[in-house]
């Protein structure tokens, strides 16, 4: 197998310095201040245990670190903002202080993502794409984060009941182009836009696999690509292992996969096991293929 697509090196514009990207897949790690995260169960909602976990993340090998105050699991209720900000607020606070790993938001609200990059976060996570607040490409154009773009058909409440697509590939891939230029017109810089297919968020099994296999098609817009597929149902479904927490392996070998694919970024609840396995497969995929 040869990578479809040459990962480039660049940089993330960020609000101070910059997230450069290369040969190396970047790690993001994933922190969900929620009491009920499907992942783990809520272990991480009390503010300390959420800094103790984000700063082992960075120990670990983390490059960036996810923060979220709102599930967006298969049948999750909406938050509010208010509510969502007094738990990740001061989380992000304390990151910041005590490790050098970029911070993402995951939110789809603007007020949420306005107040998170004010707090230190250089990273905007919209699950919604813009769709959720019409005000999210400005405060991200405004303050000069980075912009991650995520497909969701749906919303989590309702986005697993019939997800269907003519052509699943085609149609996040315009999606996300579309999402793109929306951003861009609002004027968040080009450099700083991240598309994410969105794996598992409205989407079978059958279009999630579909999706990984052509990571490609998404690179060839131009954007770097996260690739979030950690623990996720569709793992469960392959594997036989029906707890989130015990999906280890099967995450390691998607994020490996699609990492040799070409995503830049990959979004995981297990940093250290996958950064080994990232360093052999970024260091094989770096080599120049054979061609008789």
């Amino acid at each position: 197998m040869t990578r479809p697509v040459t990962k480039r090196a660049r940089t993330i514009p960020l609000p101070a310095g910059g997230l450069e990207l290369g040969p190396r897949t970047l790690i993001m790690g994933v922190i969900n201040v929620t009491p009920d995260s499907f992942s783990d169960g809520g272990r991480f909602y009390e503010e300390a245990q959420a800094v103790e976990q984000g700063l082992a993340l960075a120990e670990a090998g983390a490059d960036i670190l996810d923060v979220g105050g709102e599930s967006t699991r298969p049948g999750s209720e909406a938050t509010p903002a208010s509510e969502e900000m007094d738990r990740v607020l001061p989380v992000i606070e304390a990151l910041s202080r005590h490790c050098s790993a970029v911070i993402s938001i995951d939110t789809y609200k603007a007020e949420v993502a306005q107040a998170a990059v004010e707090a230190g976060a250089g990273i905007i996570n919209d699950v919604t794409a813009l769709g959720g607040d019409p005000e999210m490409a400005r405060v991200a154009a405004r303050t000069r984060a980075g912009l991650v773009l995520m497909h969701m058909q749906g919303e989590p409440r309702t986005m697993q009941a019939n997800p269907t697509y003519a052509d699943v590939v085609a149609e996040v891939r315009d999606f996300l182009a579309q999402r793109a230029g929306q951003a861009r017109e609002a004027g968040v810089a080009p450099e700083a836009i991240v598309l994410d297919p969105g794996i598992g968020f409205g989407k079978t099994l059958e279009h999630n696999l579909t999706l990984i296999r052509n990571i490609e098609a998404l690179a060839e817009l131009g954007y770097p690509v996260l690739l979030g597929a950690s623990r996720k149902t569709f793992i469960g479904k392959l594997t036989g292992r029906e707890i989130p927490g015990e999906r280890l392996w099967g995450s390691l070998g998607v994020h490996v996969l699609g990492a040799a694919l070409g995503a830049d970024i990959v979004r995981v609840h297990d940093v250290a096991p996958l950064r080994e396995a990232l360093a052999v497969c970024d260091a094989v995929m770096a080599q120049e293929p054979h061609h008789d």
